[in-house]
């Protein structure tokens, strides 16, 4: 494998039941069970491991009332990473079901929009209804890493290594950023939520959770460009994923999807 080429898992941690009226500002007339899985990604080749995102732990599954499945990192041993060795964890934004087990990567620098902290951490959280999805425990902990040297901050779009780009969209949260990897099947963009949904992209209708519905609406617009085509997007939550893709491994169906692999 060259070395600006990457293997990209999805590994699912955790999941929600719900309808799909609450997936979309507006509602959904359709009214059909429409459920949330959660994932945290790997992307890897010979010379690097990067993950994406970081999960929940149970106790916050438990308020959050989520069904908590695995640890993510029990998830990635299944495909041979070791969370105490990962050198680097990539953000995709603060909201609690992302950056969350935080004694998980103790040797991880984690790569972070500059513009997310700032909002998680500024005056846009005086309004309830924009912090309700941020945890206080998880600004603290990246806080203590800021302080502890293990924060590399990002400012819009950058490079992160060969074959792996950065990209600013914001919309969900202002600080969102997606990744764009370099696969053997072409860019493959993991939009964490930037797009929630297969359907929140194809039809255009943002998912209820936004601080900006005009940035997450240009979002999909910016993924698309981002993505060799439709089929290389990869959406934050949608159990579909794990449908489209081939397993990672033997025994794996349902738990890692391999996403540089050819959908189905």
């Amino acid at each position: 494998m060259d070395d600006d080429v990457y293997e990209v898992f999805a590994v699912k941690y955790a999941h929600l039941e719900q309808r799909s009226p609450h997936n979309f500002i507006g509602g959904d007339s359709h009214d059909v069970p429409m459920p949330l899985d959660y994932f945290v990604w790997a992307i890897r080749n010979a010379s690097r491991t990067y993950i994406l995102d970081t999960g929940f732990a149970p106790h916050m599954a438990a308020k959050r009332k989520r069904e908590h499945i695995r640890s993510p990192g029990a998830g990635l041993k299944t495909i041979g990473i070791d969370a105490e060795n990962v050198t680097d964890v990539i953000i995709s934004h603060m909201h609690y079901d992302h950056c969350g087990n935080h004694d998980l990567f103790p040797q991880a620098r984690y790569h972070v929009q500059e513009r997310e902290m700032a909002y998680c951490t500024g005056r846009c959280m005086c309004h309830q209804y924009l912090r309700q999805t941020f945890e206080a425990e998880d600004v603290s902990a990246m806080v203590y890493r800021l302080y502890a040297g293990r924060i590399a901050f990002a400012e819009g779009d950058s490079t992160l290594a060969p074959g792996i780009t950065l990209h600013l969209v914001g919309g969900h949260s202002l600080g969102l950023q997606v990744v764009r990897v370099k696969t053997r099947r072409g860019f493959v963009v993991l939009a964490s939520d930037a797009t929630h949904f297969y359907r929140n992209l194809d039809e255009k209708r943002s998912f209820p959770v936004a601080a900006s519905v005009v940035e997450v609406l240009d979002g999909y617009d910016k993924l698309i460009e981002l993505a060799s085509s439709p089929n290389h997007i990869i959406p934050g939550h949608d159990p579909l994923v794990l449908a489209r893709y081939p397993a990672a491994a033997a025994g794996l169906d349902g738990i890692v999807a391999r996403l540089d692999a050819d959908p189905r």
